[in-house]
């Protein structure tokens, strides 16, 4: 499993009487006995001040994107990152949730 993409964002949720501040998300690769599988993902965590990046597990939430025989593709990873946002939405969207892209907290990495 690879994190193809990650970044952290300000967000704005609360989940089990917990409020968060912060969004970890993620598209994720899983290859395995010659399948892919991309997900997208998002964890919220309380993000209390600048140093805390404490992701809680509780708060965690994805959606299969892309699952078929195959392994990884770049093509296909950029096309999955078009419309990523909106899936993020989605999830957050769940719990009331709101991911705030227009904030980021650290530069996207990509794997």
């Amino acid at each position: 499993m690879v994190n193809v993409y990650e970044q952290y964002f300000s967000a704005k949720a609360e989940y089990n009487s917990v409020p968060r501040h912060g969004a970890l998300v993620m598209l994720i690769a899983d290859s395995e006995a010659g399948n892919i599988r991309y997900e997208a993902a998002v964890s919220f965590f309380p993000h209390n001040n600048e140093e805390d990046f404490a992701v809680s597990c509780d708060a965690y939430f994805s959606k299969v994107l892309y699952e078929a025989k195959g392994r990884r593709s770049k093509k296909r990873e950029e096309t999955l990152l078009e419309t990523f946002p909106v899936e993020i939405d989605q999830l957050a969207d769940t719990i009331g949730g709101k991911v705030l892209w227009e904030q980021p907290l650290r530069e996207a990495r990509r794997g």
